[in-house]
């Protein structure tokens, strides 16, 4: 079974053009690194919950979108590998102040995949 990297962020609204640049740009990293599919979704049908929520788990402000976010591989040790080298990647250095969204609220985690179809 694969191993999946998963990301739910908070991102303004105004930048969520400049997020798909750079969520492009890191697609192709991953890809090139040999991840085996990348996916960035932005929310749609995603409301406050009374426990709990996407936008919860955020603390997602007015002005703010919802994305959901995964990427694929073939074990933990090839995303282990993957990752070093996408993070080693002088394309992807960047100033934290620069980025479309606050790192800070973002959550993320890595996950065996139990059942696939």
């Amino acid at each position: 079974m694969n191993y999946v990297d998963g990301f739910v962020l908070a991102v303004p609204t105004a930048n969520l053009a400049a997020y798909r640049k750079l969520a492009r740009k890191a697609g192709k990293i991953w890809m090139e690194h040999g991840a085996l599919s990348f996916h960035e979704c932005v929310a749609d049908d995603v409301k406050p919950g009374k426990l709990t929520s996407f936008p919860q788990a955020v603390k997602l402000k007015d002005g703010e979108t919802v994305l959901f976010s995964w990427i694929v591989y073939r074990s933990r040790r090839d995303r282990d590998r993957i990752n070093k080298a996408v993070m080693a990647d002088p394309r992807l250095r960047a100033d934290p102040a620069s980025m479309p969204f606050d790192g800070a609220r973002m959550i993320y985690g890595g996950f065996k995949e139990f059942v696939r179809f």
